[in-house]
């Protein structure tokens, strides 16, 4: 009898490997958590009682790890709701010799290494931050989950002081706003931090010592600017009504700044922002720009926060930039002094605008809809002599928004808003969203006439107004005006040198040769100016969808140049 022996490799074995291999790879590529973040929170025993306040608004001891170093002991409660307080180690044996700065600093900038010898087990970032610092720790985890934590990263922001980061450095995270450490960099720096220190007596504090250990490590910043450092002092209305397209991370200095809501105290203000972040944290204090055509103004709404209405037409370019209703680090009202573009708060008594600042929200769970209601501020507004709409008819202002989690897997972008049709005295309604294309509806054009500001434009003294000058007794405006907005093909404003116009600079002014229905059209209007208007509105009204933007283009490289006429690309979603 013969027997043949055949053998059988069990590929099953092998694929049950790979699939457990696999399993323990996912696993540990899993997103960043809050629970994978551990924060390490500076304060001193002086301030502790005034000071826990802040951490309260935004801590959560279920869910969150975190360690308070203090300088002596403290007087601490059970179930407070702060994380556990502990003593950190003695710096005398420190060399300190700068004259201005306080022995704080060495302390301080120990927290990261002495936060890493507790040994906590699956830490993947140590994020530092002051008892001052308030952080919306949802965007933070949005923020860490973009970088690798095996890698060696050392995340935060600058300060808002040009001056500041001259006398610090620009490649330094400041640790008022908070910032991030992987916990591989983490342990590197706890093995040498302490030889570090030694070789820097003369710096100032705490920041500028990380900062010098991190070049000797060679790790670089990575600017997130989500993070604030908030150097300034006063009103905060001019940077959270404008902050950048970028999730808010943390806010500094509460002590030094303004209340953010009026008629509050400090810790009553931040508990009521906590509303709509509980809501919707990815959206929190993000700026959409609209206009609402027919009383010809232009709406900021800062999602959250605060809805700020301005009478006239202001482009994108200009209500993005933060308006200095705060003083800079140096208590001076001097713009050169700020590491950002700002413009100055407006003198004209009617370009002022109306703010309404958040009072309550509430969610339909069916729809996934956020209702958020914001009530004027009710202070005097100077008279103004615009024969338009005025604001101060209004008493709130309502804004429904859906829920977006996901607002920053996405390329960063504005989102956009529409004034929504309605019949209640008193309020507006406005729909915030992301942005649609806008070839995908129809785009209509209308041609406004903005007589209502001849009296102001007759005087050669008024100041301009959205970029235009006082150069005659009236003026154009020729809008493009979209359910969606322009903002769908990256038009979104900035006057007549807009991304599909060919400026205004004359530089295809030869175009009204080679389109002879144009240079017709342009000499029409001047002759009968209330009859043209009328027709072409009413046209162009009409047959809207034929309205195309070669054709804005073309207007924008002829026309607009020769009448003095500026486009105006407004982003309506």
């Amino acid at each position: 009898m013969v027997y043949s022996l055949k053998v059988v490799t069990s590929s099953t074995c092998r694929l049950s490997k790979e699939t457990v291999a696999e399993a323990v790879e996912e696993r540990e590529e899993k997103e960043t958590e809050m629970s994978d973040v551990v924060f390490g929170i500076a304060a001193s025993a002086k301030l502790w009682e005034k000071r826990k306040k802040y951490i309260k608004v935004w801590y959560r001891e279920n869910e969150m790890r975190g360690v308070v170093w203090v300088d002596a002991a403290v007087k601490t409660e059970e179930k407070e709701g702060l994380p556990p307080v502990m003593i950190s180690g003695d710096t005398s044996g420190f060399a300190y010799s700068n004259r201005q700065g306080q022995r704080s600093g060495i302390r301080i900038s120990r927290i990261v290494s002495e936060t890493v010898r507790l040994g906590l087990k699956g830490v993947r970032w140590v994020v530092m931050g002051d008892d001052d610092t308030v952080f919306v720790a949802e965007n933070l985890v949005r923020v860490l989950r973009k970088y690798d934590h095996r890698e060696m990263y050392y995340i935060g922001s600058l300060s808002e002081s040009h001056l500041q980061n001259i006398f610090f450095s620009y490649g330094m995270a400041y640790g008022g706003g908070g910032f991030a450490i992987s916990y591989p960099l983490a342990v590197a720096l706890e093995k040498m931090q302490d030889r570090c220190i030694q070789r820097y007596p003369s710096l100032y504090g705490s920041d500028d010592r990380m900062h010098a250990c991190m070049a000797e490590l060679g790790v670089p910043l990575s600017k997130e600017i989500g993070f604030h450092q908030y150097d300034v002092y006063g009103n905060l209305l001019g940077l959270l009504g404008s902050h950048p397209v970028a999730p808010l991370v943390s806010l500094h200095h509460i002590d030094v700044v303004e209340p953010i809501f009026p008629n509050m105290s400090r810790v009553e203000a931040l508990e009521h922002l906590t509303i709509p972040m509980k809501l919707d944290s990815a959206s929190l204090i993000q700026q959409s720009i609209c206009y609402d055509k027919n009383r010809k103004w232009t709406i900021s709404v800062s999602w959250g926060y605060a809805v700020q209405i301005f009478r006239g037409i202001f482009s994108a370019r200009e209500i993005e930039m933060p308006s200095r209703t705060f003083l800079n680090w140096y208590r001076r009202a001097d713009y050169t002094a700020y590491a950002f573009n700002t413009r100055p708060v407006t003198r004209n008594p009617c370009q002022k605008p109306f703010v309404f600042y958040f009072s309550k929200a509430k969610l339909n769970s069916t729809l996934q809809q956020t209702v958020t209601e914001y009530e004027r501020h009710r202070v005097p507004h100077p008279e103004c002599r615009w024969k338009m709409a005025d604001p101060s008819a209004l008493d709130r202002v309502v804004v429904y928004k859906k829920q977006d989690p996901r607002l920053w897997d996405r390329a960063p972008r504005r989102n956009c808003c529409r004034v929504m049709k309605s019949n209640k005295k008193g309020s507006v309604e406005i729909d915030v969203g992301v942005c649609r294309d806008a070839y995908l509806r129809r785009t209509v054009t209308h041609l406004l006439v903005s007589d209502y500001f001849s009296d102001i434009f007759r005087d050669p003294s008024a100041p301009s107004l959205g970029g235009l000058r006082a150069a005659s007794p009236r003026y154009f405006r020729l809008s493009a005006l979209s359910n969606d907005g322009l903002c769908g093909n990256g038009a979104r404003g900035g006057g007549s040198d807009g991304p599909n116009s060919g400026g205004s600079d004359g530089s295809n002014s030869d175009g009204g040769d080679k389109w002879p229905l144009l240079s017709w059209y342009s000499s029409l209007l001047g002759k009968y100016p209330v009859l043209v208007k009328a027709l072409t509105s009413a046209i162009l009204t009409l047959f809207g969808d034929l309205w195309r933007t070669r054709e804005e283009r073309l207007l924008a490289a002829t026309v607009i140049p020769k009448l003095g006429v500026s486009l105006e690309w407004q982003c309506n979603r």
